[in-house]
């Protein structure tokens, strides 16, 4: 029988964003919005088995740069939720 874990951590410690203009807080805001609710909707596949600590996620498809706040935002989210999926390239 698996266990569902009450809680979930996730900290990113740093969203270096080069070549975009855009209100970094917006962009943060819409970040944390939608990591929230794709964990919340799919977990943490890299941490089913306990906890995971990731330093780096690479390898994850580039972002246009014209991209709003909101949406920059999450899709960011998107591209993290898909390394902590076991896609791209992790550092452990």
């Amino acid at each position: 029988m698996g266990v569902t874990p009450n809680e979930i951590r996730v900290n990113v410690g740093e969203l270096a964003l080069t070549g975009f203009r855009v209100d970094p807080e917006r962009v943060s805001a819409a970040f944390e919005s939608e990591l929230s609710r794709l964990i919340r909707a799919h977990g943490v596949p890299l941490a089913a088995d306990g906890t995971v600590t990731v330093d780096a996620l690479s390898g994850l498809p580039p972002l246009p740069a014209g991209l709003s706040a909101r949406r920059l935002g999450q899709e960011l989210a998107r591209a993290v939720h898909e390394g902590l999926s076991g896609h791209g390239e992790v550092t452990r």
